[in-house]
């Protein structure tokens, strides 16, 4: 058969039902992104005789004499001008999404560009909420020049932009199995059907007789050692509670057996021939209920495993308090209470969890898609007890992230197979598997009860969470400590009190996600305090003026000893002010009387760094080309750090960020780095890169100094050379030199972010429409505020999704029922309504050249923000997420009968 792809003629023969694809990818052309295998999310789009096609859902002999483009051909030799606008409004941030975004905008004609939200309909991004992506449709640019020694506040480009935009980035699968992967073996898990069972014996002779079977690993080939798979970097912050393939399982979609074949399709077939005899165990699925005396035990544990009551099933608890809450409330003239949900949500990244391992001499070797890369080796080294230096990880860049990738999910069974067989493995999740059998934000239930003065001055603030752990334990102390803490500490009050539980159920692990639990506890804070200002006829900006944390005030939660966090700058009064002058601008919207209109806020408060330790260290050097090297261990997936990172180098090296090359992520590189978590990309690497250029600033100039006889405080370093006053010498003349920089994270500082809507809710249908969105963020000095802004409304739109559309639903047995993009719903381009961005005038003392985080903070304010602007337009108070129409307008409706 004959293909022309990219207007080269190729002669193959696709596999039997074969999808295009797959079938370019085997051709080579890499830049065709899987992300759903059902037509769902558009990152595998090409022109197909011309037109746009997803190509997961098109048979490869269709294609037989009919011109294919790809991402690589589009621009035939040069950049075609839909990828050039797509580089000057910087229309991407992890770029896995891109490809197949740029091949459906290339094809639009005037019609459809006059209506993008129809015509992206088929086209996925979860990380830059769209904003970014219609400008570069637009022709709208953002990119600014650069300019040597000046790059803080400058909208630089991604160094990676070229490439991501034809196509030539590789991500974690985009490997051909040639050079050290000859050979390369594919692996896909048996995952079990029970949610609590006891594996009695696993047949696996059926499986290892399909042709192309090289080996079918069980629980009896796993080490017998106890781990967790969330990454931290202190190990001994999460349970052990897990092993690499277990005789017990504890949830749907636990993994049972690993089959390794020369083909996927073997491993398939394979996999679906193993027979499995179990023993079906009680299981409970409700988190209060597993707490309950008589519920099922899930994990019986040795105490090492550092499960807080593994008999209650109680994975972490946390109580404390400050003052006197029953005092406070004795004191209050008006006392709250409520109780509010928050669902499972998934982190959608475009790029599926997946790890390719193989042994590079006696080096265990892992390419993966991870946040962690150095946690993750320092866990296999671990687990398989071999030297740390025998173990590499590193990544390309990331498709996405939002903490899911803090994990190791992955890596250790990939690296089993590469150690019992000798040869390369690769492991891919499909979108199912992500759904079903990775993890997901924490489901939780908070009562929040609040008393205040008539005036609105707070007298006691308490809050009880519970928090489903799900089967293992992965983040979930973490997160309750994490969650339970600043959403309090926001508040000024001499009372406080918190009590907090993480459980264990048979349901879907629940692990790291965006915020790591403040959005849930916001939401229940922030809506609590709407409904103290409703009931105390206060203006809700007026209550949180009157109660919030200022400079003054020691940031306390559960209680005052010192701590390392600070007032590294402070801008919340300035987010507030931000927010309530532009809700207040009177606009019109052209809406009918059937539409009930309603304005709402909430703030946010996020401490920068994780604590108890998060450690980068930035090495770079002078070249002999008289350009700079620049290693950093944080990984790229679309948190836009590479760019800060080379935007801070240059700033100090006097230089512009073309000239800084990175190296990053790579445990190989040497030197060490905590991970891309905890918004620490910027605040804490960035920090370790800063000191780096500037002792490497300062070896510059001496060195100059000392070959030109002068002080060195009369050399000044200019872009490509040093200045003594006329004197000149040239920065390759002085090369090679080299300095490190490390950074620990501590003190650390506290983030503030202020979201703001303007709602229409249909009085008869429930139906809601976001008429305004707009966020202040205090963000420190903004290095880059394209890509900062680009956070934020990526941000805001996935909080969006998580408020309004997103739920993972299971059915009564702890299965998940929706696994797929179609039966889940992330935002698309029609979903998302553009968010004003506006940022604090701040410069914090703590950060990097006066940085602060704001990757994931974000988030956490939306919920309550929405949920606050609704019942500002119907008197209908929603205490669970997701806000359904379906849900909602009942209520509505009875809300407005009532008032008549």
């Amino acid at each position: 058969m004959s293909f022309l792809v990219n207007g080269t003629t190729f002669d193959a023969t696709p596999r039997p039902g074969q999808c295009l694809r797959s079938f370019l990818r085997d051709l080579g052309w890499l830049g065709v992104k899987k992300g759903c295998d059902a037509g769902d999310c558009g990152a595998c789009t090409v022109h197909l005789d011309g037109r746009p096609v997803h190509s997961c859902l098109v048979p490869a002999f269709k294609a037989e004499d009919k011109p294919v483009t790809t991402i690589e051909g589009l621009g035939a030799g040069t950049l075609h001008p839909m990828q050039t606008a797509f580089l000057d409004a910087q229309g991407f941030q992890c770029g896995f999404c891109t490809a197949g975004m740029v091949m459906t905008a290339a094809a639009l004609d005037q019609g459809q560009l006059r209506d993008l939200p129809a015509a992206l309909k088929g086209n996925l991004c979860r990380c830059t909420g769209y904003r970014a992506i219609e400008d570069a449709i637009g022709g709208v640019p953002h990119v600014e020049a650069d300019a040597a020694g000046d790059g803080v506040g400058r909208n630089l480009p991604a160094p990676a932009g070229p490439a991501i935009v034809t196509g030539q980035v590789r991500y974690t699968m985009d490997v051909a199995p040639s050079g050290v992967l000859d050979g390369l073996l594919h692996m896909k898990l048996l995952r079990s059907p029970h949610a609590s069972a006891r594996i009695v014996g696993i047949d696996t002779s059926a499986a290892l007789a399909v042709p192309g079977v090289v080996a079918v690993l069980t629980h009896e080939d796993a080490p017998a050692v106890l781990y967790s798979s969330a990454r931290h970097h202190h190990a001994t912050d999460d349970t052990d509670d897990t092993r690499v393939l277990d005789d017990v399982v504890r949830h749907v979609g636990q993994r049972i057996a690993a089959v390794v074949a020369v083909s996927e399709a073997a491993a398939e077939a394979g996999r679906d021939l193993i027979k499995v005899e179990y023993e079906l165990l009680p299981a409970v699925f409700d988190p209060e209920e597993a707490m309950a005396p008589g519920a099922p035990v899930i994990h019986d544990k040795p105490a090492a495993s550092r499960i807080a009551n593994a008999a209650r099933n109680i994975v972490a608890e946390m109580h404390g308090h400050v003052g006197d809450v029953d005092a406070g409330f004795s004191e209050a003239d008006l006392i709250h209470e409520g109780t509010y949900a928050t669902q499972r949500v998934q982190h959608a990244h475009l790029e599926t969890h997946g790890s390719i391992g193989w042994m590079d001499g006696e080096v265990l070797t892992l390419r993966t898609s991870s946040q962690v890369p150095f946690l993750t080796r320092d866990a296999l080294a671990t687990l398989y007890a071999r030297p740390r230096e025998s173990v590499r990880v590193f990544t390309e860049r990331v498709g996405g992230g939002f903490g899911g990738k803090q994990e190791m999910l992955t890596e250790d069974i990939v690296a089993l197979a590469v150690l019992k067989l000798g040869r390369p493995v690769k492991l891919e999740y499909t979108r199912q598997e992500q759904f079903m059998a990775s993890t997901s934000r924490h489901p939780m239930r908070v009562t929040v009860k609040l008393g205040a003065k008539r005036d609105g001055t707070l007298t006691a603030i308490q809050i009880r969470v519970i928090s489903n752990a799900g089967a293992y334990g992965n983040h979930s102390a973490g997160v309750m400590f994490h969650s339970s803490n600043e959403s309090v500490a926001l508040y000024r009050c001499a009372n406080k009190k918190i009590d907090g539980y993480a459980s264990y159920t048979n349901t879907l692990p629940s692990g790291a996600f965006r915020g790591y639990g403040l959005s849930q506890t916001n939401f229940a804070v922030e809506s609590a305090m709407d409904e103290l200002a409703h009931a105390l006829r206060i203006d809700p900006f007026a209550l949180r003026r009157k109660n919030v944390v200022t400079p003054a005030d020691p940031l306390v939660a559960l209680d005052s000893a010192p701590h390392d966090v600070e007032f590294g700058s402070y801008g919340l009064d300035q987010c507030l002010d931000i927010v309530e002058r532009e809700l207040a601008q009177d606009v019109a919207h052209g809406l009918d009387d059937d539409w009930l209109v309603g304005r709402g806020v909430a703030a946010a408060m996020l401490d920068t760094v994780p604590p108890r330790g998060h450690r980068a260290e930035s090495r770079i050097a002078l070249m002999a080309d008289g350009g700079f090297e620049l290693s950093v261990g944080t990984a790229e997936f679309g948190n836009g750090t590479t760019t800060v990172h080379a935007q801070i180098a240059a700033t100090i090296l006097g230089t512009t960020s073309g000239r800084i090359r990175i190296r990053q992520s790579d445990t190989a590189n040497g030197g060490f780095d905590t991970g891309a978590y905890g918004s620490t990309g910027t605040v804490v690497a960035g920090e370790a890169t800063r000191r780096a250029a500037a002792a490497l600033s300062e070896a510059i100039r001496e060195a100059a100094a000392a070959r030109l006889g002068v002080v060195t405080a009369a050399c000044r370093l200019e872009d490509g050379h040093i200045a003594a006053g006329d004197r000149r010498i040239a920065l390759a003349d002085l090369a090679p030199l080299s300095t490190e920089g490390v950074a620990d994270g501590t003190p650390r500082s506290v983030a503030f972010n202020v979201q703001g809507f303007e709602v229409a809710v249909h009085r008869r249908y429930g139906e809601i429409r976001i008429l305004r969105s707009i966020h202040a963020a205090d963000a420190g000095t903004v290095i880059n505020p394209m890509q900062c802004r680009g956070q934020i409304e990526g941000g805001v739109a996935q909080a969006i999704g998580a408020a309004l559309h997103e739920a993972m639903l299971e059915d009564g047995e702890g299965r998940i029922t929706n696994p797929t993009f179609r039966g889940y719903h992330i935002p698309a381009f029609a979903d998302v309504p553009r968010t004003d961005v506006f940022f604090a005038d701040t410069s914090d003392r703590l950060g990097p050249l006066g940085a602060k985080s704001m990757s994931e903070s974000p988030f956490n304010p939306v919920a309550a923000a929405l949920a606050n602007a609704i019942f500002d337009a119907t008197g209908v108070r929603c205490t669970a997420t997701p806000f359904k129409a379906d849900t909602l307008y009942r209520a509505v409706i009875e809300e407005q009968s009532e008032r008549t």
